[in-house]
């Protein structure tokens, strides 16, 4: 077991994880020939997949400051690459979203509305820029202090989004209820973590 663990990390881990995502979502759009329902379903896959993962990363430092054992240190040492893993399929999930604008402009055009199109590049671009700077060479040139404010405020701004998006469909579909649960649990951790250790609360950006 701690071997198999000691190979899944870093690179490996966002290979195998990226890797993994891309041939679950052509599985899951070959199951409807490619058309514009096996899109949607990879929307909604991949928006779950990114869920998963940026949870992961942004608990990370949380867990391991309030419950330091195995896991938390290996959730916390890969941080960086389950973050970039988050963006790998946030990237997919671009790519179906476009899939399905092309496929069903009209079903597209009823699916979105002006402020999706704001908010949701506002949250692409945040992905980007946390991204590029999720190496050790640009994130120095970036500067520590930098780099902590960009990651602490584009992660909350993720997690707003997130919130945002699961959250207007729980009105018609009450059982989307259950994925904000891990978001303000991994909120609450947080949280509790900054009012633990008040002086490394900058630290915790994700």
């Amino acid at each position: 077991m701690s071997q198999r663990q000691g190979w899944f990390e870093g690179w490996r881990l966002l290979a195998g994880l990226t890797l993994s995502l891309i041939a679950l979502s052509l599985w899951i759009a070959a199951m409807r020939q490619f058309e514009v329902e096996g899109a949607r379903m990879v929307i909604r896959f991949t928006a779950r997949s990114s869920l998963t993962l940026f949870c992961l990363a942004f608990s990370a430092a949380a867990l391991a400051r309030l419950w330091p054992n195995a896991w938390t240190r290996w959730q916390r040492r890969n941080r960086r690459y389950l973050g970039l893993s988050f963006a790998a399929s946030h990237a997919i999930h671009a790519v179906a979203i476009v899939a399905f604008a092309r496929m069903d402009p009209a079903g597209f055009a009823e699916a979105t509305s002006a402020a999706s199109y704001i908010f949701g590049g506002i949250g692409y671009a945040v992905i980007i820029v946390m991204s590029a700077t999720s190496f050790d060479r640009t994130a120095a040139l970036l500067g520590p202090r930098a780099w902590r404010a960009l990651h602490l405020v584009g992660g909350y701004y993720l997690w707003l989004q997130f919130m945002v998006s699961f959250g207007k469909r729980v009105p018609a579909m009450p059982l989307y209820a259950a994925f904000l649960l891990p978001l303000l649990v991994v909120m609450a951790l947080r949280l509790i973590a900054m009012a633990a250790h008040p002086r490394g609360q900058t630290a915790e950006a994700s």
